[in-house]
This record gives structure tokens, C-alpha cells and sequence, in this order.
């Protein structure tokens, strides 16, 4: 490493203060050091994940916090957005045994086959690394509910209303934890001008319950013609996801399932730290973490504050 890059990695690392970089380079690793998660069998749901080089060491919090709250051995696919070195996979596969991990290699070759009838879809999974949420989740999904999980969330206490969402017969909606804002690449007018459809607010792609069905290639390859839907390249399988959730049927979890910019986890189940506030998941967050036990696994949930941090 040049001098140049040496500085630049102090200075990020560095930036948030020194609580925030001393969970982030120090606590953090210590997950690793953590019982391996075995018996993900499950098969009421599958917590599909993409992660990558800069993410795999969070997105083991996130799924170690996951089960933890949550008491539930759903079963688990992990997938290589390309950006994996062997060292991550081999400890990406020994802390989830059970897991499938997916290599990219594979995938690519694999999905865009079944994607040859889907021109528009073919060519946005060729060029878009996100579409592996759409598309890769999809076709390798292999129980009816999708957990989508990203791997900047993380889990406090018992997720009761997302677990009753994800197992119970009679819930047949797409439910998504909901934005600070509405971010999407395409005009609500738009959509319901051309399609009929009313856009839900505020939908964030970072966690929810997907019903498979709702994800028709037909009706994906209809939304990739609308005005405007390829702007924005990390908004897209956001969209493409509200899009199907809009003409599936979706409400957005309740507000406990936060997305906040502010600090705290007060009356939060979940918080998920989208970029903006990420040294919050290693001061906060992880801190927390730290405190309810999960590096000693002796995890013990926290009871619900009355005041919502979102």
C-alpha cells in the first residue's frame, strides 16, 4: 500500500471519531470469534443476502443478531456479488455451515440463461450489480417467503410482527421496513398513469418479507420500459421491487423497523444504517450488541422502549 492509499484508510477510518473506529476495527472482528450458526433448515422462509468485500464482516452481525432475536433457524443463501476473496468465503461459510453460498461465476451463467426470454432483464442483470437482489434471489429462492436482508441491519429484540409476516398462511402481502424518504427511479403519476398502479411510499429494499410469486419476470421485464427507471443505478431493484410489491399487494412494517438518520435504538426491533449514519451501526449498534451479550452468546433481547427513534 502506497503512502497516499495508507493516509486516505487512517483518515476513513478515523472519520466518525474514536468509539465509532474502535468498534468498527477492533469489536467487530470479535463475532468471528462466536459459535458457528448450525441447523438452518427451516424451510418456512429463506433470508437471502448479498454481500461483498467491504461487507461480509457486517453482514455476519446481521444474521448472528438475526437469529439470536429471533429463535428461528430459517434456512440461508448467501450471495457473492463478485467482490469475494477466498479467506471470506471459507470464514463466511464457517460461521453459517448450513448456508448456500453462491458464487458469482455460477450465478451469472445460471440466471441470465433463464433470463434469455427476458431481454430488458437480461441486460440490466448484465450491467447492474443490484440486480442480483431481483433477479439471483428470485432463481435461487427455494421456499415461498423471502427474508430480504441487507447486511447494514441489525436486530435488537424480538422481531414478532416481521416473524408472524413471515409465517403466517393467511399473510399474503409484501412488507418492507419503510424509508426516511421515497426513493425510486421512476414518477408515481407515471406509474399509475401507464400501469394502474399506486406506488408505495417510503419502500426500502434493506428488509422485508417478498412473496416469490411477486416476482414475475414478465412483470419485470414490463417495468424496465418505464420513463426514467434506469436512472439512478442503486435505486433500481428498489424500485423494480416496489414495482411488484404494488401489483402483488404490500404495506410497510411498522415503524420499530427503523430507518433513521438520527442516533439511538430506542423502541427500535430493527434499525437499518443506510450509508449516511454506517459509523452509527459500529458506535451504536454493534455497542449494543456488545452489551446484550451476543459476542459471549448469552444474547438476551432487549425490552421494547415506548419511544420510537424514527
Amino acid at each position: 500500500m502506497g503512502i497516499g492509499s495508507w493516509v486516505y484508510q487512517l483518515r476513513r477510518t478515523c472519520a466518525n471519531g474514536p468509539r465509532a473506529s474502535f468498534y468498527r476495527e477492533v469489536v467487530r472482528r470479535r463475532i468471528l470469534r462466536t459459535p458457528p450458526i448450525e441447523g438452518l433448515t427451516d424451510a418456512r422462509c429463506d433470508i437471502h443476502v448479498l454481500t461483498s468485500r467491504e461487507d461480509w464482516l457486517n453482514l455476519i452481525w446481521t444474521l448472528k443478531s438475526f437469529y439470536a432475536a429471533s429463535g428461528r433457524n430459517y434456512k440461508l443463501c448467501i450471495h457473492d456479488d463478485g467482490t469475494l476473496d477466498q479467506a471470506a468465503k471459507r470464514e463466511v461459510s464457517r460461521q453459517f455451515p448450513d448456508a448456500r453460498l453462491i458464487d458469482s461465476e455460477t450465478a451469472n451463467r445460471e440466471v441470465l440463461l433463464k433470463l434469455e426470454a427476458y431481454p430488458r432483464c437480461r441486460t440490466f442483470r448484465q450491467t447492474n450489480l443490484l440486480a442480483k437482489k431481483v433477479f439471483d434471489f428470485r432463481h435461487y429462492l427455494q421456499s415461498e417467503r423471502l427474508l430480504l436482508l441487507d447486511s447494514d441491519v441489525l436486530f435488537f429484540s424480538a422481531p414478532s410482527e416481521l416473524l408472524h409476516r413471515l409465517e403466517a398462511p393467511e399473510y399474503v402481502r409484501n412488507s418492507v421496513n419503510a424509508d426516511v424518504a421515497s426513493a425510486l427511479t421512476v414518477d408515481s403519476r407515471d406509474v399509475r398513469n401507464l400501469l394502474g398502479l399506486e406506488l408505495p411510499e417510503r419502500f426500502n429494499s434493506g428488509l422485508g418479507v417478498i412473496h416469490g410469486q411477486s416476482l414475475r419476470l414478465d412483470w419485470i421485464e414490463e417495468f424496465l420500459g418505464l420513463p426514467g427507471v434506469l436512472n439512478h443505478s442503486w435505486r433500481i431493484e428498489q424500485t423494480l421491487l416496489a414495482l411488484c410489491s404494488a401489483r402483488w399487494g404490500v404495506e410497510l412494517l411498522p415503524n420499530e423497523y427503523c430507518v433513521s438518520l438520527k442516533p439511538g435504538v430506542g423502541g427500535c426491533v430493527a434499525k437499518h444504517y443506510v450509508g449516511a449514519v454506517r459509523h452509527l451501526m459500529y458506535s451504536e449498534g454493534i455497542a449494543q450488541l456488545a452489551r446484550q451479550g451476543l459476542l459471549k452468546s448469552r444474547f438476551q433481547p432487549r425490552a421494547m422502549d415506548v419511544v420510537s427513534a424514527s
